[in-house]
């Protein structure tokens, strides 16, 4: 279940554009690796090679054109390797400023916008959501085999920012009001106030608070820094937080001047057994191909661009001199605030829960085993994206893992990318820490 949501949060995204078409990615150039002429005592100089050789391995087994990783401890690069290509065209390498749809990491960053506003006093996590979206005074709830009901009570602004407040995604199969929001194309949307218009008319799953379920959340966590901001969505991001942590290469449309930066999109194909790159125009993230800008997974971004928002995460909230939140706060976002019955995906997928894990006002937790068993200390926390991007970060051991691939793995053999990579960062972090 560790890897289960990139999985399940991509499947919406490739339904119409996976039987995909084009030449198979090409040779992969051999791995390139920027690393610390010495390893710090904490990490073995063998432990990080194997890390790195294996990452590369991912790309010679045709499990990903392309892969970069990135390992941070104690505020130090200890690790940093790309190899493989971003682009099938002309096989362009990945290189250190490769572009990325990192999809669902977005919604750490949406979660830690509308925390800037919570600060600013501007919003309270427990007033009801309907004190900032009206649309929503008449929510239902779904009832099997009657009509819907009136909702118990509107969510609350908490209940929203941990995927409790009883919305449906949109992704999955198996509910009535996931299939609504699928067909009502919810998140193809022009912008967010006909985003709204559409999810006030679909039921909720469940009244609020009773459930986990990863959903629409993180886009009305958009809508609300929308509404309580005054600004865009996008706005508010650039000038509250991409631009004083000198994110320069995030943002929800690749500039004209850096698209040979983006790296290719691919999906499984059933028929060759392999990936293939996506040419379907949602991909394209350029102005004229975008939807409304998307809290749960529109952004774009760099490693290094990431590399900062995880430093500030880290450090209590701020990077260098600049303070984007409180220590806090970052703990309000990084803490578990699931009841032990509010498991993860136990709904979403076939009932089996993700043990171990928790989430808690934007980013999954790992509280305990098995979530821990590969290295992770309690108290660390993560998320990934649907086109395999993944991060975690382990406040006790100081520590940031970031990894950036662009592959869609609807029906292709699953692969561990997040597990193989927490046991050898952690197997090298313990040879000589």
């Amino acid at each position: 279940m560790f890897r289960a949501f990139t999985a399940l949060a991509g499947a919406a995204l490739v339904m119409a554009a996976c039987a995909a078409n084009g030449a198979p990615a090409q040779p992969a150039p051999p791995a390139e690796t920027e690393a610390p002429a010495q390893a710090p005592a904490a990490f073995s100089a063998e432990g990080l090679a194997a890390l790195e050789a294996r990452m590369a391995q991912f790309v010679a087994d045709g499990d990903t054109a392309g892969i970069s990783t990135l390992l941070v401890h104690q505020g130090r690069v200890v690790s940093q390797m790309q190899a493989g290509i971003r682009r099938a065209e002309d096989g362009a390498p990945v290189t250190s400023d490769t572009l990325y749809r990192i999809y669902s990491m977005t919604k750490p960053i949406a979660a830690v916008a509308l925390l800037m506003l919570y600060e600013d006093g501007a919003v309270s996590l427990d007033d009801p959501i309907t004190d900032y979206i009206p649309e929503f005074a008449g929510l239902t709830v779904h009832v099997e085999g009657a009509a819907p009901r009136p909702v118990a009570r509107p969510p609350t602004v908490r209940e929203v920012m941990s995927h409790t407040a009883g919305f449906a995604y949109g992704l999955f199969p198996a509910t009535v009001p996931d299939e609504q929001l699928r067909a009502a194309r919810a998140l193809q949307q022009p912008d967010m106030d006909a985003f709204i218009n559409v999810v006030a008319g679909i039921p909720l799953l469940s009244d609020p608070g009773e459930q986990w379920y990863y959903s629409i959340s993180s886009d009305l966590v958009g809508v609300l820094v929308e509404r309580i901001s005054g600004q865009s969505f996008g706005a508010f991001l650039e000038e509250r937080l991409f631009a004083p942590l000198g994110m320069d290469d995030t943002g929800f449309a690749v500039p004209a001047g850096e698209y040979d930066r983006l790296s290719d999109v691919w999906s499984w194909s059933e028929r060759t057994g392999d990936y293939r790159p996506v040419r379907a125009p949602q991909f394209a993230f350029r102005e004229d191909t975008l939807a409304m800008e998307s809290g749960g997974g529109g952004l774009v971004s760099s490693m290094a661009d990431y590399e900062r928002f995880t430093r500030m995460l880290l450090a209590g909230g701020a990077l260098g001199d600049v303070r984007i939140l409180q220590p806090e706060t970052v703990a309000l976002l990084t803490t578990n605030v699931l009841r032990p019955d509010q498991t993860l995906f136990a709904t979403a997928t076939t009932g089996q829960a993700a043990t171990g894990m928790g989430y808690g006002l934007g980013v999954g937790t790992l509280d305990g085993p098995p979530a821990t068993r590969r290295g992770h200390a309690p108290g660390s926390h993560f998320w990934g994206g649907a086109a395999g991007t993944w991060y975690w970060i382990d406040p006790e051991n100081e520590l940031i893992f970031i990894g950036m691939i662009q592959r869609f793995r609807i029906g292709a053999p699953p692969v561990d990318f997040r597990g193989i990579s927490a046991e050898l960062v952690y197997q090298a972090l313990a040879a000589d820490g």
